[in-house]
């Protein structure tokens, strides 16, 4: 094979190359069809999903608060500390502080808010909606308000401060 045949061979090879830019894209909502029923696609992580009920917030019992520590141990013990200072290892070893629980913005704050900030994430903290469940969630949060409540010397569900109606 000549060179000249050689390089007009490679260049007609080149030629039917793409560069994938000129795919066809399909809409992550769109809805597809399952048995003929329409289905919307997967919802992405911390999005609610259309027509989606919330979850109401459980009772207040021992084993919430026991679910909520062991919870609460494994996610969030890393940055906030076993007692909900904020100097938590990963903070030692340089990353940015959370607040303390025992603040009194978050002495005041709904028991919702912790709900939202572990589903949506809140500042430097990325959601935890993909890793814990939201019973689990209202389980942490429920454990924040005993945390509290040992750090301020108030029992937990004390008319006001740390009790909300139907939250625990």
């Amino acid at each position: 094979m000549t060179p000249t045949r050689a390089v007009l061979l490679a260049a007609l090879a080149l030629a039917g190359c793409d560069d994938m830019t000129h795919q066809a894209k399909r809409n992550p909502y769109e809805r597809e069809s399952v048995n003929g029923s329409p289905t919307p696609r997967q919802v992405p992580p911390a999005m609610v999903a259309f027509d989606s009920t919330p979850v109401t917030p459980p009772k207040l019992t021992l084993a919430l608060l026991q679910r909520g520590q062991a919870e609460y141990r494994q996610f969030c013990t890393p940055c906030h500390s076993e007692l909900g200072d904020g100097h938590g290892m990963v903070v030692q070893r340089g990353f940015e502080h959370p607040p303390s629980y025992l603040s009194a913005d978050l002495m005041q704050a709904p028991t919702q808010h912790f709900y939202d900030v572990i589903t949506n994430g809140q500042g430097a903290m990325y959601s935890f909606a993909d890793r814990v469940a939201p019973a689990d969630r209202w389980a942490i949060a429920a454990y924040i308000r005993a945390l509290q409540a040992s750090g301020s010397g108030q029992p937990v569900g004390a008319a006001g401060q740390h009790a909300e109606a139907g939250a625990p």
